[in-house]
């Protein structure tokens, strides 16, 4: 299990830092997670990339889990412990921060900065939202899930459990399986990608001894968490859920 580097002073002017930001994005009602690999036989890796200017990370850890996955995804509020205040009004209850955030030097003096987030696939209803908003139209079924261009998703609602999101992809005849888009990525390396979903012991088996392992295990274990916290508290029976 990696463990935190010691606080360090470093200074880096504005054309000599890279920020970037990745995610672990899991079908909550599966419990599976989507890993990533470069061909056939490329390592495997989870989702990320640099910010586009102007962009918030957390957006930007959606946006590449979209170009380099083909899953529209939305940042997942988890029981995570981290040293950013709250405002004087805020009742929100849990937060999508990043899990871990890795700094490599890219070249000489140029510096890399990661920030990893959790994440999810969206439901049925809103995958189909938000590729309209992609497409500018409501277009036929066929043309919105081709899509291939971003849109942020809505949020996680306010009120919602892990219980209840769970629920949401339960199906007659089983559960709903999240649309995979095809012809995400925006370079020639990513139109080589492949995605699947894998079950999250399968994953951490294939990230194994890298940092990525355990923002999928601090993740999940985190989803676990507010669950049962959610159970404990009753909310699955009333509206006192937080975002």
């Amino acid at each position: 299990m990696p463990r935190s580097s010691a606080p360090v002073v470093a200074n880096f002017a504005s054309s000599e830092v890279v920020f970037a930001a990745g995610s672990a994005i899991f079908h909550l009602a599966t419990g599976r997670v989507v890993l990533c690999r470069a061909g056939d036989d490329g390592g495997w890796f989870l989702p990320k990339g640099r910010r586009d200017a102007g962009e918030e990370l957390g957006i930007t850890a959606i946006r590449e889990g979209f170009e380099e996955s083909g899953y529209r995804c939305r940042l997942l509020p988890l029981p995570v412990a981290h040293r950013q205040p709250r405002a004087a009004d805020d009742d929100q209850v849990f937060y999508a921060e990043p899990l871990w955030t890795q700094l490599v030097p890219v070249r000489r003096g140029i510096q890399y900065m990661c920030c990893w987030y959790a994440a999810e696939t969206l439901t049925e209803e809103g995958e189909r939202a938000t590729n309209v908003v992609a497409l500018g139209e409501a277009g036929t079924e066929r043309q919105l899930k081709e899509s291939k261009r971003f849109a942020a998703p809505t949020v996680w609602e306010k009120g919602l459990t892990v219980g209840e999101r769970k629920t949401q992809d339960q199906r007659a005849g089983g559960t709903y399986e999240p649309l995979r888009h095809e012809g995400t990525g925006v370079d020639e390396e990513e139109a080589t990608y492949q995605s699947f979903l894998v079950d999250v012991e399968e994953a951490r088996r294939r990230l194994k001894g890298s940092i990525q392992e355990d923002v999928v295990r601090r993740a999940w274990e985190a989803v676990l968490l507010r669950e049962k916290l959610e159970q404990e508290a009753g909310w699955e029976d009333d509206e006192g859920g937080g975002g």
